[in-house]
């Protein structure tokens, strides 16, 4: 019998990368910020009886406190009769309560009511629910909510922002006189900027209407934030940029080196038993610590030469007090120092680089470009929303700039870019439209 197909038994080799569980964790280790990777540690050395951590405190192991964006805006606003931002607000409102109201009934409302204040300061819940939960009348109620609001910090309690704001000028003897029944009054036209409407009303000017709108700029519409919450956003700057003479210098911090020690003592009095089961799991233990220990370094590494790269590729950044940040894509790190782009990505994301004006993630460095019609150089995105902000802050501000003339007036410095694209950089920077810019001021 003749077959016309053969069975064939052949062998083929091929190679696949396998990602072993070693190198996920190497990849992981470098993609922890501080506080993961000593997080992550903690745990090993739970799970390692050989290893400890070590976590080298110095000059430059202070958190700093996220009150500002990597852009450098300028600080929240926090009440300063908050003797320790580390308290909880309910913590906070608790303890006045207990200070200043008698153990009665309707004190007993007031903690109620407490429970239901959100971190922002907020009251999130309705009067005649809470009244209907407590059994209590809706009067009563409403007489708890008024003690409650009397507490710091001012506007504790509101319900709104147009009731929080309204509770912050009451309690400020150098309000504008006419603030107060402004917000109370005529809060959408006022929010809207329909401020002809509200002088025709009260035979006010327009400079006294722009002074009650510059007042409340200074108001919080947080009456809670600056308890507790603050600490969430503790910084440790993994490097360190010093302006040295001429030049500027790269150190990595200490906290974002932690140590883990190996315990000798330990291991040489366990390696005394004949037990091949004790024996193996020593071995075992002792690979893990030598291969975390690398991983450690070698992220510590990464990150430092990943520094020392951006800050010679943004050195302006450094040194000039504008601050300009040249075009910069990961892709060109990742050439330069021969890693991949993934390297460098984990590198940056959630690791933050300290200098003498503030703190800045390290992924702030990198920006796209944008082309200009007068030149084949390139210009960043960071460079236009600076020129944007310059033509802002240069124009007069009875009679601020359209989004058009604004782009007109980049056309004219070289820069091409989409009318869309000016509104969507005024938002990035915080800028309001041409409408709720204008001033009233003689």
């Amino acid at each position: 019998m003749n077959f016309s197909h053969q069975l064939n038994q052949q062998q083929k080799q091929t190679q696949k990368l396998a990602m072993t569980q070693a190198l996920q964790q190497s990849i992981q280790i470098l993609q922890y910020n501080t506080d993961d990777l000593l997080a992550f540690l903690e745990n090993k050395t739970l799970e390692n009886p050989l290893m400890e951590l070590e976590v080298t405190t110095g000059e430059y192991d202070e958190p700093y406190v996220n009150r500002q964006s990597y852009q450098g805006e300028d600080e929240q606003n926090v009440f300063a009769n908050i003797a320790d931002n580390r308290m909880s607000l309910f913590e906070y409102l608790i303890d006045q309560i207990h200070l200043n109201y008698r153990d009665t009934y309707l004190r007993q409302l007031i903690i109620f009511l407490v429970e239901f204040i959100d971190v922002n300061g907020y009251l999130s819940i309705d009067l005649k629910d809470a009244a209907e939960k407590t059994g209590s009348e809706y009067i009563q109620m409403l007489d708890a909510l008024t003690l409650l609001q009397q507490l710091d910090p001012p506007g504790v309690g509101a319900r709104n922002l147009q009731e929080a704001l309204m509770l912050q000028i009451e309690r400020d003897e150098h309000a504008p006189d006419m603030a107060y029944i402004v917000i109370e009054e005529h809060f959408e036209t006022f929010a809207n900027k329909k401020w002809k409407e509200i002088a025709s009303a009260y035979k006010i000017s327009l400079e006294d209407i722009q002074e009650i709108y510059d007042y409340i700029q200074n108001l919080t519409p947080n009456p809670g934030a600056g308890f507790g919450e603050s600490f969430e956003h503790q910084i440790y700057p993994d490097i360190i940029v010093k302006r040295e003479n001429d030049g500027l210098s790269v150190l990595s911090t200490k906290r974002g080196q932690p140590q883990i020690v190996f315990q000798q003592q330990y291991f040489d009095q366990m390696s005394q038993s004949d037990d091949k089961e004790v024996k193996h799991y020593l071995k075992e233990k002792q690979a893990e610590f030598e291969w975390l220990q690398k991983s450690v370094v070698q992220r510590g590494e990464t990150i430092l030469r990943v520094g020392e790269e951006i800050v010679k590729r943004q050195h302006a950044f450094f040194t000039d007090t504008n601050r300009p940040l040249k075009p910069l894509k990961l892709k060109e790190l990742a050439e330069t120092l021969s890693v991949h782009e993934s390297t460098i990505s984990r590198a940056v994301n959630g690791k933050y680089l300290q200098t003498d004006f503030g703190v800045f993630e390290m992924r702030h460095f990198f920006t796209t470009a944008i082309s200009q019609t007068d030149s084949d150089s390139d210009t960043s995105a960071n460079d236009v929303q600076q020129l944007l902000q310059k033509i802002v802050d240069g124009e007069d501000k009875r009679k601020p700039l359209s989004d058009q003339k604004i782009l007109t007036l980049l056309k004219e410095e070289g820069v091409a870019i989409s009318r869309r694209t000016v509104a969507k950089y005024r938002d990035i920077l915080g800028i309001p439209s041409s409408t709720n810019r204008k001033r009233y001021d003689n």
